[in-house]
């Protein structure tokens, strides 16, 4: 049957991928900081607090003093091409492009910032993908990471006449193949280091207690990620969680705390690991390679290395291009 000649034109049906981060400010910047942070800490997933009560702390306290501070801390890792983990999430898309081919589109957003995932489902739809896969670059679930950036995309098709099917990359944190990146990625990097560590640090973002107990799954996956992984490397993690905001009773122990009391008990040398984010960002480059390290050294440690994130390293993209395969499977044509 011909088609009219006034039909609107339809474009012919893609597969796409878009990796989901969490995003970063636009530059290392009191105003833009402030502008992320408002964006990111008004979502009621990450903070709960009823906004009546949490609003006027967030715009009266928070959002007039940590935007410099935090601005301060980006400036220290910013690069020309801008955020670490933008850049990074940047390259992990062309590089999953490249190892995919033409059977998928792939693309890339952030949760808070830009790009954002409305725009690009957007961008996607336009450019005729009808089969959408949304993959999360959270090894780990957290109703703070995951869930939001799917509560993103939700809300992106309720604006849409025409939707794509969509399927989402679960949490991988016990996977195989991401067990396995991590001990290629950290073997590697511990080969190259100029001393042999006493003990290895696992550091995960951590979340109010509260999340534990109202039955987040995050705490238990970030340990089965490190009894995997000390498995897979045959030495003992200690694990530890970093980044509170707040008076809330956080996941223990605390990174800081653990690098401070490790030296006076004979523990000199460490390393340190961040196996719950996909990309290196302002926690794992600031806080940890560049804070982490004085806290340990200030102690008595002797010596500090903080090993990177997959990033687009081979074991990393490797790994990508694993799971998201798994996952395009019935959808990508057969090779």
């Amino acid at each position: 049957m011909m088609r009219p000649a006034d039909h609107p034109e339809t474009p012919k049906g893609r597969i796409g991928v878009l990796l989901v981060n969490l995003g970063s400010p636009e530059a290392p910047t009191p105003a833009a900081v402030r502008a992320y942070l408002k964006e990111f800490l008004s979502d009621r997933r990450v903070v709960e607090i009823p906004p009546l009560l949490w609003q006027p702390i967030l715009r009266g306290i928070i959002l007039t003093t940590r935007p410099r501070k935090s601005a301060h801390a980006y400036a220290q890792i910013w690069t020309e091409q801008g955020s670490p983990l933008t850049a990074i999430t940047r390259r992990q898309a062309e590089a999953v492009q490249s190892a995919l081919g033409d059977d998928a589109m792939v693309d890339w957003a952030m949760r808070y910032g830009r790009p954002s995932i409305g725009n690009r489902l957007a961008a996607m739809k336009a450019a005729g993908c009808d089969r959408i896969l949304v993959a999360p670059l959270y090894p780990q679930y957290s109703g703070a990471t995951t869930a939001t950036a799917t509560d993103a995309v939700a809300a992106a098709l309720a604006a849409m006449r025409w939707q794509p099917a969509l399927r989402f990359l679960p949490p991988y944190h016990d996977d195989p193949a991401y067990i396995t990146a991590l001990r290629q990625s950290t073997e590697t990097a511990l080969t190259a280091l100029p001393f042999a560590p006493d003990a290895i640090i696992a550091s995960f973002h951590s979340l109010p207690v509260r999340t534990l107990e109202l039955g987040d799954p995050y705490h238990c996956q970030c340990q089965k990620t490190a009894r995997l992984l000390s498995e897979a490397l045959g030495r003992p993690l200690i694990v530890s969680f970093q980044s509170r905001l707040g008076r809330a009773k956080w996941l223990e122990p605390a990174t800081e705390a653990t690098l401070e009391g490790l030296p006076p008990s004979g523990t000199r040398k460490v390393a340190v690991i961040a196996p719950g984010f996909s990309a290196d960002n302002l926690e794992t480059l600031e806080e940890l390679a560049i804070r982490g390290r004085k806290t340990f050294l200030d102690a008595g440690g002797t010596d500090f290395a903080y090993l990177p994130c997959l990033n687009d390293s081979a074991p990393g993209i490797d790994m990508l291009v694993t799971l998201l395969s798994r996952e395009l499977a019935g959808w990508r044509r057969a090779s």
